[in-house]
């Protein structure tokens, strides 16, 4: 009686075993199906980027994006950076809500943004408005250091434990008023804005290290904006360019 107990067990113990194998090869199968999936979905998004590349050429002044931000593109999980229930519109050419009355940009205007700053691997860059963390992450495969903030509390912990958790190791983060910047780390090679501003900052101008570059969209709160190109020359002389109008949040804070 007791051997046949034991083989009982035995048997017990050895189906479970091949239960939770099957289990584990169906979840990684899933799983891989999963990757495809978005794999897939990413060479679209790319195309898409493209398509809209050649339909703006006129305003931008490109025909095509630096194949290292396209590549950055074509790597970051979007997907993971959207709130769960639209994960299946994370590869759409469009911006998405994230919460807070804060959206994640188009792909495209991340995309261009992140061109327009011609940043180079050694180059430590400013993001404002962190939002989910999705152009953080794609500046992270571009550069040395990111430093984001962001003056949503919420989003900004949320963003920060996911860029942990996707071990993009070379941003930082804080919660703050970006009007005014990160002025401990400045000077910065890039600046990049994510919130509409009706001025330039002027505080994010003298931290713009001379040869540098901001990209911001200027205009009216929650109406038509111009992204805007700035430009520091080796003398520190500033110029502008407005390049296609654009719709953002507005950069909210205390400021002026």
């Amino acid at each position: 009686m007791v051997q046949n107990a034991r083989s009982d067990k035995a048997g017990i113990f050895y189906c479970v075993m091949v239960m939770f194998l099957l289990l584990l090869q169906d979840s990684h199968i899933a799983s891989a199906e999963a990757e495809d999936r978005y794999q897939l979905a990413r060479k679209e998004m790319i195309d898409a980027i493209e398509a809209d590349v050649s339909l703006t050429s006129g305003l931008i002044d490109k025909t095509r994006f630096d194949p290292r931000v396209m590549e950055a593109m074509s790597k970051v999980p979007r997907h993971a950076f959207v709130p769960p229930e639209k994960t299946e519109y994370a590869y759409e050419n469009r911006p998405l809500s994230i919460g807070f009355g804060q959206t994640i940009s188009q792909p495209y205007i991340v995309a261009l943004m992140t061109d327009l700053l011609d940043l180079r691997p050694d180059a430590a860059v400013l993001e404002i408005g962190t939002g989910s963390g999705y152009q953080a992450a794609v500046l992270s495969g571009l550069v040395k250091a990111v430093y984001t903030i962001e003056i949503i509390e919420a989003l900004g912990v949320a963003a920060e434990r996911r860029l942990k958790r996707l071990r993009y190791e070379n941003v930082r983060t804080r919660i703050s008023d970006g009007y005014y910047g990160w002025p401990e780390q400045a000077p910065f090679d890039g600046i990049i804005v994510t919130a509409a501003v009706g001025h330039i900052p002027p505080p994010l101008i003298r931290q713009l290290k001379a040869g540098g570059r901001m990209v911001i969209p200027v205009g009216s709160p929650f109406l038509i904006q111009h992204l805007t190109l700035v430009e520091k020359d080796r003398n520190g002389e500033v110029r502008t360019r407005q390049l296609l109008p654009v719709r953002f949040v507005p950069l909210t804070g205390g400021h002026p």
